[in-house]
């Protein structure tokens, strides 16, 4: 289908909008894959072919991974906005937003989530997915607010999440990049989420773990209550469904 992106402030669009959703809350399965370490393009790939292939009755899941570095360059963005890539490659992506970067020691979260079936729609989805950050945060004392007009959450001015997303069929992909034990060092090559000057820290930092598996349970059971899923840990694997038959 024919995409559009819309924004959900005045200033960033990180949503890729293929269609509107409706629908009313319920509890639901959610299956959890931690992935480990993946690159980057097969997995964008392989979200997107999920979405396409999904029926109303494929689970909703969450794909939780690191990736290898690489700088991603959203449909809103804008490459005067990447500064000096040096050797980390950049690829532009479907998602809405500007550019980030991601690389190890950051936490990748891809919900797959039919927004239908959940009754949420695109401003409720994005609410939500900041405030799992912001809880889990909570849990190591760190007090993580949103900003107005810039999407993500911060902490004390400095962006420690960033959110790009995409819509299709109703039904979301790409994700949230949680940075929590990594090398900040990339993120002065570029202008983050296109904004010049904008200062980033990690979770480590800040006096949490670094062990992105420790944060991992913290944020599973934060998206989880934000959404009324129940958590189903799967396969650590990506995913193949059969294709759909053309309609």
């Amino acid at each position: 289908p024919q995409s559009r992106t819309i924004a959900v402030n005045n200033e960033s669009p990180i949503l890729a909008l293929d269609s509107r959703t409706a629908g009313h809350p319920q509890s639901l399965p959610l299956n959890i894959r931690r992935l480990g370490r993946q690159p980057y393009e097969a997995t964008w790939k392989a979200m997107s072919a999920f979405t396409d292939n999904r029926t109303a009755d494929t689970p909703d899941e969450l794909w939780l991974l690191e990736h290898d570095p690489v700088f991603t360059l959203g449909q809103a963005g804008k490459l005067e906005h990447v500064l000096a890539p040096g050797d980390i490659p950049v690829l532009p992506v479907d998602r809405g937003g500007q550019v980030t970067y991601h690389g190890p020691g950051q936490i990748v979260g891809y919900p797959l989530i039919n927004l239908r079936r959940v009754g949420v729609g695109v401003r409720e989805l994005v609410r939500r997915i900041e405030q799992s950050l912001i809880d889990t945060l909570a849990y190591w004392n760190v007090n993580a607010v949103r900003r107005e007009g810039a999407p993500g959450v911060y902490v004390g001015g400095a962006k420690i999440a960033a959110l790009g997303l995409r819509l299709r069929r109703g039904c979301s992909f790409h994700g949230l990049a949680f940075n929590v034990a990594m090398d900040l060092e990339p993120f002065q090559r570029i202008n983050p989420c296109g904004y010049k000057g904008l200062a980033v820290t990690q979770l480590l930092d800040l006096g949490g773990p670094s062990r992105l598996a420790d944060v991992e349970e913290v944020l599973i059971g934060a998206f989880c209550r934000q959404f009324g899923f129940t958590a189903e840990p799967a396969a650590a694997v990506i995913p193949e469904l059969p294709a759909r038959a053309a309609v």
